[in-house]
């Protein structure tokens, strides 16, 4: 069978190298297999297959420094995985059972507990008999923490199937960003990073486990390995299985291109997302083992996990190239400067030019105020009615009155201004039923949140202060104590703290002490990734496409506001069901909309006047190497693809969830009122960009719309210092402020796409070859 596309170059910096154990990985997995009952009689691999498909030598690739021991575990482990899902194929997708296939996944953790003394269950097939070996031979050398994420790895795993199957049933294509979150899960990308962590003898220390830093490492990661498996596996996949959950097939779909040209487009992401996987690892890691104090062990612990995980990238790719599991042919016998060397396939260095330093290049070099004109908007046809509260007007004047108490309209804001962002409006769209108290609360938030926004740049960003931002940053969290919500006042000094400390008193103080602990987690991540813009900014960088959508939910404020309103069910609905990832599917589908929205309107603002680097049709500009109105046709495609998920989820995914927890009549009302908060805040954020003055053109170039340091200017604002807050090398802090996009973003743009003669349906980028040919050049 012909293969549907030439493969493309590979992005591979980093040459694959070969465990010289590999002879006796092959040999112990071999019996192992078997004893576990995965070779003859099981129906789905005979001795031929798993001899073919040769896991010893993806393991001895990809952990090439590891002794034998470890490197027959990790050959075990996976040849667990892929007979996993092989069984699973065979036995639910094809008869696409997915009450069967839902009950088989449910016995499944009960395999992995996290205290081996604890009984596990007889197995009863081979998966089951194993998963408890596996698990019983690898966590005694292990940290409880590690466990733990393991445990949850291999769940997500093993559970995200039932996703896949479910698309299958419906012959449903994820969208992009949809298929990004749900393959990290499904792929096990993750998973194999945890085998990393115990090939290499590198356990990340808990303290930093979570972190941004490590966070992206994984998560980039995981992509790069996804992408890859995707482009080989395409013709197995999706021309012989009828596998919907492929990379090249969304991105065909979604783009509306031929399949070459989605292929393309897919080694691209898989470029960014391993460059974003450098960089993160040069610029954000060293900072963070300074930051926490870590030992010399710990820090060496980190960087063998970060070898650890480039060695599996190159070793990954080798076996593909060479496994009869895959579409590879001819993929050994180009010619290469190191042609015939074995485990130098990855390593071409040819590869390293063309499209993947075009596209560092395009992120590292983008002309700042360039002038691009009124913001072009698309039509918006949100489906839900906007309802406003009647007490918007007296939110707007008291909130107007607060800003001014706290001392906020004194450098970059005045009166006039604030009045025409009302913020109020907004307030009065997200939450119609509110009271009035309730009312201002909210207003006051979005003032605050906002403010930041417009502040933090201006003080922190240009003149590249990330010390100042960070300290800035951290007396701001002090502001927000768990235990005594009102002692915030007492160590606020400059008008953003105390404004953040009123707001902090009045919120959290009437909450119960987990409600607060919440709310401060989500406080936290958005100030967080602020810091995260600030360091893109220093670095005059693009961001990757995916890096910026899962940052921008945060810098947006999406999950702060969101999770004010899940405090609200949190009597009625368990909290495995607010964790669930059906909810999080359905929350970051109307966020991602929401960001988006504001993207679309705040472009002249950000582009033209501010130099800004974080808006996602210039990150769209930059990865498809496309111009603006292309650049909004693609950002509004995913737009409505993503609200698209969001009704998806809400019809077939929230009733399979409310039967699967079993929720009662209050629960299922809780869930419905929910859906409907969320409807409301897509309501009243479209409105509130449509309605205020604050991103349109004639704002734009009077000023009216742009915050500005009136009265001293910048070096004197920054240099102005907060009592009692020193900075080490004898300067002194600047005044706090916060960046990002605020709790609501912002913005009103001028003309709109229909009114400039472009494509206002979800037509699908690639509809026409004059877009592609401009889209797929390096």
């Amino acid at each position: 069978m012909a293969q549907p596309f030439v493969l493309p170059d590979f992005y591979m910096p980093y040459p694959a190298r070969l465990n010289p154990h590999v002879e006796a990985a092959r040999s112990h997995t071999r019996q192992w297999a078997r004893r576990m009952g995965m070779l003859e009689g099981s129906g789905i691999w005979e001795e031929h297959d798993l001899d073919s498909h040769d896991y010893a030598l993806l393991c001895a690739y990809t952990h090439p420094d590891c002794d034998a021991d470890a490197l027959s575990l990790v050959t075990d482990w996976y040849v667990w995985v892929f007979f996993f899902d092989d069984h699973f194929l065979e036995v639910f997708k094809r008869t696409q059972d997915l009450v069967g296939g839902k009950a088989y996944l449910d016995r499944m953790p009960a395999f992995m507990p996290l205290d081996l003394a604890q009984d596990m269950p007889e197995p009863v097939n081979p998966v089951e008999a194993g998963l408890a070996d596996l698990w019983a031979r690898t966590v005694p050398s292990m940290s409880t923490g590690w466990r733990s994420r393991f445990a949850e790895a291999t769940e997500h795993l093993l559970n995200e199937s039932l996703w896949e199957l479910a698309n299958i049933n419906e012959g449903r294509i994820a969208n992009p960003v949809e298929y990004i979150e749900m393959r990290r899960k499904v792929g096990g990308a993750p998973w194999s990073a945890g085998l990393v962590e115990y090939a290499a003898g590198a356990e990340v220390p808990e303290s930093v486990a979570d972190s941004r830093p490590l966070r992206v490492l994984r998560d980039a990661f995981a992509d790069a390995v996804h992408l890859r498996n995707d482009l080989f596996s395409y013709q197995r996949e999706v021309e012989d299985e009828g596998e919907n959950s492929n990379g090249v097939l969304v991105l065909e779909k979604f783009l509306g291109c031929t399949t070459q040209e989605a292929a393309e487009a897919v080694n691209d992401l898989l470029t960014s997302r391993w460059q974003q996987f450098e960089n993160t690892a040069l610029t954000e890691v060293p900072g963070l083992c300074l930051e926490k104090g870590l030992g010399p062990e710990e820090c060496a612990a980190i960087a063998a996990y970060t070898k650890g995980l480039q060695d599996w990238q190159s070793g990954g790719h080798e076996w593909h190239m060479r496994s009869s599991r895959y579409m590879n042919e001819g993929a050994l016998g180009g010619p290469s400067m190191f042609s015939g060397v074995l485990g130098t396939s990855a390593l071409d260095i040819t590869t390293l030019f063309g499209r993947p330093a075009a596209a560092r290049a395009r992120s590292l070099s983008h002309v700042p105020h360039q002038r691009v004109g009124p913001s072009l908007l698309p039509e918006f046809d949100l489906p839900y009615p906007l309802s406003l509260s009647p007490h918007h007007e007296d939110a707007r004047a008291k909130s107007i009155a607060w800003a001014d108490r706290m001392g906020l309209l004194d450098d970059i804001w005045d009166e006039p201004m604030l009045a025409g962002f009302d913020f109020a409006l907004c307030s009065a769209g997200l939450d119609p039923d509110a009271t009035v108290e309730e009312l201002e609360l909210s207003a006051e938030w979005l003032t605050w949140g906002t403010y930041g926004d417009d502040y933090y740049p201006l003080v922190f960003g240009r003149p590249r202060d990330l010390d100042g931002a960070k300290l800035c940053t951290e007396r701001l969290k002090t502001c927000m104590p768990v235990d005594a919500p009102e002692a915030g006042a007492a160590v606020a000094k400059s008008p953003m703290e105390r404004a953040l400390a009123d707001l902090w008193g009045r919120t959290a103080g009437p909450m119960g002490q987990e409600a607060r602990a919440s709310l401060r987690r989500a406080m936290d991540d958005m100030l967080d990734s602020w810091l995260w813009e600030l360091h893109n900014q220093a670095q005059h960088r693009v961001p990757d496409p995916v890096d910026y959508i899962e940052m921008r939910r945060l810098t947006f404020g999406s999950d702060l506001t969101m999770s004010l309103s899940r405090l609200r069910h949190q009597h009625a609905l368990p909290p495995e069901v607010l964790r669930s990832g059906t909810m999080r599917s359905l929350e970051n589908s109307v966020s991602d909309y929401a960001t988006m929205v504001n993207d679309l309107f705040s472009y002249q603002k950000e582009i033209e006047v501010e130099g800004e680097v974080h808006n996602g049709v210039l990150v769209v500009q930059s990865f498809f190497n496309c111009d603006y109105r292309t650049g909004v046709s693609i950002i509004d495609d995913l737009m409505r693809s993503r609200l698209r998920q969001f009704e998806h989820v809400k019809e077939h995914e929230l009733p399979v969830l409310s039967e699967r927890f079993e929720l009662g009549r209050d629960g299922r009302a809780a869930l419905a009122a929910y859906v409907r908060e969320l409807e409301d805040w897509l309501a009243g954020i479209l409105n509130w960009h449509l309605s205020v003055r604050r991103y349109r053109d004639e704002d734009v170039r009077s000023g009216a719309g742009t915050a500005r340091l009136r009265t001293e200017g910048l070096g004197g604002l920054a240099g102005r210092a907060v009592p009692g807050s020193d900075v080490p090398g004898g300067s002194r802090m600047p005044e706090p402020g916060l960046a990002g996009a605020g709790l609501a973003g912002a913005g009103v743009a001028g003309n709109g796409l229909a009114s400039a003669g472009l494509p206002t349906g979800p037509t699908g980028l690639g509809t026409s070859a004059a877009r592609l040919a401009g889209l797929f050049t390096s």
